[in-house]
């Protein structure tokens, strides 16, 4: 049974309090304004708290010119790092919400990097990093520099595909977040574009390997899927995502792409509703190349405090509408995050 498979929850965020104004999306009014860590997350997950999950930047605020400069504009996402390495290594501040026996629920951690920068910034960042993780570097698994927000061809010029294929060789995943909800096909055209040259030309073992989040966040509203526009360049890419070597999908961010009403609906009919997107993942990527994330906890806002397990639920019952058998739960639950990641089990 599902509820008997350990779970790797791979994409979740975590911020002490103290910290909140140095976030770039944070505001008084927004509705995540307040401390998210480990104690919460345990409330969150009551019932069916992951064996580990896997810590994902939360764009702090940053300059990449005066990163490039002197290195200033990388004070707070290198302060992010010292975040994740007080709970990795079990050494809270007080107030921070975390215990020193929280120490191994960080199974990995990705921070933010500064690709648009190119390979010599890169490199400089990437030693900060190692200096401000300390023991805790052996779990940096990878880097994000989140793309959704960002000017179309950000992620097509030279100086990001060079510091793509950094990360390559340097045995590094980059966690790739984009928004066709927002942004369109054009985004989704461009990240094909973006991974074929990132591999162009590289060895198989040195390719840079994309662990993309949140299904690329379609547009959930749609109701006729047959005839949208949108689902049909949302499908088509998802499907030639599917074909490029070293490419993951994580099963996270439906919550966010859904109109109010539907959030809050029963887990049952958010899965009736979003089946045709679950499906098409499915059909693209199989059990062994998709993995179960929550996005927590982004998915709280519209849903509320039963965010998490109602999220389980509908990737519970996309493995028993897929007849799976527990090989590839344990794949979609845990298994997959573990081989992409670079994980010890």
């Amino acid at each position: 049974m599902a509820d008997d498979i350990p779970i790797i929850d791979a994409h979740i965020h975590l911020f002490p309090e103290s910290e909140l104004d140095t976030l770039a999306w944070s505001k008084p009014d927004n509705p995540l304004y307040k401390q998210h860590s480990i104690e919460e997350y345990r409330a969150a997950t009551e019932g069916s708290t992951p064996k580990g999950f896997i810590f994902i930047e939360t764009d702090r605020k940053n300059d990449l010119a005066a990163g490039d400069k002197d290195g200033s504009g990388w004070k707070d996402p290198l302060a992010e790092v010292s975040w994740v390495k007080r709970i990795i290594t079990g050494q809270p501040k007080p107030g921070e919400g975390h215990t020193k026996d929280d120490a191994s629920l960080c199974v990995a951690y990705i921070p933010w990097a500064p690709l648009p920068s190119g390979v010599a910034a890169m490199e400089k960042y990437i030693e900060l990093v190692k200096q401000e993780a300390g023991e805790s570097w052996s779990k940096v698994r990878g880097f994000r520099y989140l793309l959704q927000d960002k000017p179309n061809g950000t992620m097509l010029q030279d100086n990001f595909i060079e510091s793509l294929k950094l990360l390559g060789r340097l045995g590094l995943v980059f966690d790739l977040g984009v928004d066709q909800h927002n942004r369109g096909r054009a985004q989704l055209e461009e990240v094909v574009e973006m991974i074929d040259r990132a591999h162009e030309g590289v060895p198989e073992d040195q390719r840079v390997t994309f662990i993309i989040n949140h299904m690329c966040k379609p547009d959930l509203a749609i109701y006729n899927v047959q005839t949208s526009p949108s689902f049909i360049a949302w499908r088509t890419a998802i499907f030639t995502l599917s074909k490029c070597s070293r490419t993951y999908m994580k099963l996270s961010g439906g919550f966010s792409e859904m109109p109010e009403a539907l959030r809050q609906r029963s887990a049952e009919d958010i899965f009736d509703a979003v089946s045709p997107w679950l499906s098409v993942v499915l059909a693209a990527f199989g059990a062994n190349r998709i993995m179960f994330a929550s996005d927590w906890p982004v998915c709280t806002v519209g849903v509320g405090d039963d965010a998490w397990r109602k999220w389980k639920k509908i990737v519970d019952r996309l493995c028993w509408m897929a007849s799976f058998e527990d090989e590839e739960k344990r794949a979609i639950l845990g298994g997959t995050a573990l081989k992409a990641y670079g994980i010890e089990a």
